[in-house]
């Protein structure tokens, strides 16, 4: 597979502020294709990685950084997007993503948002709007999709690596939802189940 230039960017861990030592460790662990930056406490480098795919470029950077002795908190451009954001990556106005989102454009059946929908900003998963927009021919790349998807997957894999109660803690809540009605109705007390059906 021919190799290509992957652009991406690592939030570091626990590093609030640029030195020349960081900088000396990254770039002696392999990271001289990457830029370090830091904005707001955060520490990150933004990579132009050659590899023969982007899950390739990307977990080769982590394993870099963190053979210099520092841990990789997420890797950017993020999943969560604002409509805002899912037209500038679509390359479509934000007129006409407000009325694919709305369903006056197609035949509607936008993913729903992952967050926001009682505030004042939804939030979507790139990774979901990017696969049905491809699907209704609204962009053409299916790179952007994978691109999506493998940052999507890394940064769950970060997630419960900072975390590894998380996925005990998932599959608790899994089996718990998809218990029968009279199931959870005996999981509560006596009382609890009085007060509930009072409150109805």
């Amino acid at each position: 597979m021919k190799k290509e230039i992957h652009t991406f960017t690592l939030l570091l861990d626990n590093e609030n502020e640029l030195t020349n030592e960081l900088e000396d460790a990254l770039f002696q662990a392999g990271c001289d294709d990457g830029i370090l930056y830091s904005k707001n406490q955060v520490v990150y480098i933004e990579f132009d990685r050659e590899a023969e795919s982007l899950e390739e470029a990307v977990i080769s950077a982590i394993n870099d950084v963190e053979s210099a002795g520092f841990q990789v908190a997420r890797v950017e451009p993020s999943d969560l997007v604002t409509s805002a954001e899912i037209s500038r990556r679509a390359q479509r106005s934000r007129q006409s993503v407000a009325q694919i989102i709305k369903g006056k454009r197609g035949k509607g059946g936008f993913p729903i948002p992952v967050a926001g929908v009682t505030g004042k900003t939804s939030v979507w998963s790139w990774a979901e709007v990017s696969n049905w927009l491809l699907k209704k021919e609204k962009i053409d790349d299916p790179f952007l999709v994978k691109k999506a998807e493998v940052i999507r997957d890394i940064n769950d894999t970060l997630e419960l690596r900072k975390n590894p109660f998380l996925a005990k803690k998932v599959n608790f809540f899994i089996h718990k939802i998809e218990q029968k009605p009279d199931a959870i109705n005996s999981l509560l007390s006596e009382s609890k189940r009085k007060k509930y059906y009072k409150n109805k």
